[in-house]
């Protein structure tokens, strides 16, 4: 078996596989700390910065231990990169066969008896059902990623696939053909199996409570973007119940009793509906997130009729409940929902903080737990099983003390692995001066403007990546009147179109302006001059009001902590990170980082935000940023 020094080296055989191969400074070193890790079942957690080659460091000791592996990643896009790109590629370099299977949550298969059971639907869905339909022939995964023809949030989905809560399991007329049971024994069987995060999470969180779980137990579990798990956790381990769910159970009661044809069924079906049409009344005009003990005045009447009409369901449905699978189903779908609510609805416990969330047509009421750190502590700790956790952000530093006590693994060893990447000369950060607070209404237009004689000096594209929907929109709307700023370039915007096909947009036309917020300040990989320049309007501080945020802050509080100094600052610094790590992709890339907000020389904090950057340098001088800008253009321009 070759080395992990000798696969990484200048000999290596990825040399044939992988055009521009380099030995990178850190990645062996990190393959031979992950390969102790597995081998000895203990916990490790790894900083590697972008150029590190992190995936294949911790692939190749994965496939080398003959152990029975689990890899989680952020997202599904990168879970079918990972299992259809990267693996395949480095099982070819091994040259030995490894099993591995890709398993997704239930709601990304087709479930073959709902299908059956859909005689129609709405007119506007009617050609992606046909296409559905001729699919199920195709397929043998059933994995719906594999139809393009239909839209990833098409309507169709929700009503051909199946829930945890819909699911009738072993009851199915159509369990033998199953697609989620066939891609759960196939990951059985696999020595390698690749998950996303939600996945994961979710069984921990079912075996927590004691149920079987539906992954494969693992020998070692290798956690990508680990940075994720914290914020990932706190939902999955909360509870929540929204009136869209409930709405779909009283569809699916009334549809399923018609044959009963008993007037008293009917008559507390419709009061159900009632009653969930009645919270929603009496719920806040307001759209956003509220906390409950803000509102339960108004909407305390409202919680009560619902629990007495679900209550009176739950008491029907148990008598007809063994006439078929699916009226034992929705018998259980009521008792938890009754359960749920019940606990959701309770303000004189603090075992969390409730909220509800108000949309235009829907409402969902929440629990968030203050601290999950000893609920994931207990759940990583069993004997024997390896953990390995990595990220480009985990560290503030040489500091991982912010991600270990959120995942309850104080005491755990920690590496960082710096970017083998020339930062320190092909990287700038730019600190435009005399901009306006960013609470002034005019901060948008002044960043944009402080932006604009930058583009003047490149002849690659740019991110402008802003903290809210409210500035983005500000900024689209500044560059429809200031259009001469473009000169030609191309304005992509957040939700004009699906993500990926913006991002392809954006590599493809090499030299255009793009508008984003939320999920683009991380996971994206743009290379080249088509990614010149990062803009950043603001530091990335979380809402105060946030549910998620105000949990967490509730609870340091309540330990006697600075919720500012031990949480928002670390999490601003982590995400600033994320978004920062948007300019220098590979080892030729150069660009500026433009950071817009005037705190980061007028506060005290600014200077740590500046540290984070290091080695690479900031300046304040627009002519500095134009000598950086014409040197390296000049240099490509020659290469």
């Amino acid at each position: 078996m070759i080395s992990l020094a000798e696969f990484f080296s200048i000999d290596s055989p990825l040399q044939d596989l992988l055009p521009g191969f380099q030995p990178r400074a850190g990645q062996a070193w990190m393959a031979e700390a992950v390969a102790d890790t597995i081998a000895n079942g203990g916990k490790l957690v790894v900083e590697a910065g972008t150029g590190t080659g992190k995936t294949f460091a911790y692939l190749l000791p994965a496939l080398q231990s003959g152990k029975k592996t689990i890899i989680s990643t952020g997202t599904k896009a990168l879970q079918d990169q990972l299992y259809h790109r990267d693996l395949p590629l480095i099982g070819k370099a091994v040259g030995r066969p490894v099993s591995t299977a890709l398993l997704k949550g239930r709601a990304n298969y087709l479930c073959l008896h709902r299908l059956d059971q859909l005689d129609d639907v709405a007119t506007a869905l009617r050609d992606d059902l046909r296409a559905v339909r001729e699919w199920r022939y195709r397929t043998r995964s059933g994995d719906r990623a594999e139809l393009t023809d239909v839209a990833e949030d098409s309507g169709v989905w929700p009503i051909v696939t199946s829930t945890v809560d819909n699911c009738l399991g072993q009851k199915c007329p159509e369990y033998a053909n199953c697609h989620v049971v066939k891609a759960r024994r196939a990951a059985q069987e696999a020595d390698l199996v690749v998950v996303n995060h939600h996945l994961l999470l979710a069984d921990l969180a079912m075996k927590e409570e004691g149920f079987v779980e539906f992954l494969p137990g693992a020998e070692a579990i290798i956690l990508d973007e680990a940075h994720q798990i914290p914020d990932l956790a706190v939902q999955f381990f909360g509870e929540s119940l929204g009136s869209r769910e409930l709405e779909r159970i009283v569809d699916e009661i009334r549809a399923a009793t018609l044959a009963f044809q008993q007037p008293e069924l009917q008559r507390r079906i419709d009061k159900l509906q009632t009653a969930i049409q009645s919270l929603r009344v009496a719920a806040p005009r307001q759209e956003g997130k509220h906390q409950l003990a803000e509102v339960l005045p108004e909407i305390r009447d409202a919680l009560q009729d619902l629990q007495l009409a679900l209550g009176e369901i739950q008491e029907m449905l148990t008598d007809i409940a063994d006439a078929s699978a699916e009226l034992e189903q929705l018998h259980e779908q009521v008792i938890t929902a009754i359960e749920r609510l019940a606990l959701l609805a309770n303000d004189e416990s603090w075992d969390g903080l409730r909220w509800i969330e108000i949309n235009p047509r829907s409402l969902r009421l929440n629990l968030t737990p203050l601290d999950v750190s000893a609920t994931l502590h207990s759940m990583l700790n069993n004997p024997g099983q390896a953990w390995v956790f990595t990220s480009a952000t985990l560290a503030l530093g040489d500091d991982f003390s912010h991600f270990l006590s959120r995942m309850g693994l104080a005491g755990t060893t920690a590496l960082s692995f710096p970017s083998p990447y020339a930062v320190h000369d092909n990287g700038l950060v730019y600190l435009p001066q005399q901009l306006p607070e960013p609470s002034n209404a005019l901060h948008t237009a002044a960043a944009l403007e402080a932006v604009a004689p930058l583009l003047e000096m490149i002849s690659g594209g740019v991110f402008c990546l802003f903290t809210s929907h409210r500035a983005l929109n500000s900024a689209k709307q500044w560059f429809k009147t200031n259009k001469k700023v473009l000169a030609g370039r191309k304005l992509l915007v957040q939700g004009s179109v699906p993500r990926d096909d913006l991002l392809r947009r954006f590599r493809d036309a090499g030299n255009a302006v793009l508008l984003g917020t939320g999920s683009f300040w991380e996971g994206v990989d743009v290379r080249g001059q088509a990614l010149t320049i990062v803009a950043i309007d603001k530091l990335p501080f979380g809402s105060p009001t946030d549910p998620l945020m105000m949990a967490r802050l509730e609870f340091i509080r309540r330990e006697g902590g600075n919720g500012f100094t031990q949480h928002q600052l670390p999490q601003a610094m982590l995400s600033m990170k994320q978004g920062a790590g948007r300019l220098l992709r590979d080892q030729n890339d150069y660009g500026v980082i433009v950071l817009c907000d005037p705190r980061i020389t007028s506060k005290s904090y600014g200077a740590m935000f500046l540290k984070s950057f290091e080695p690479m340098p900031w300046t304040q001088s627009l002519d500095d940023v134009a000598k950086f800008l014409a040197r390296h253009e000049n240099r490509r321009a020659n290469a």
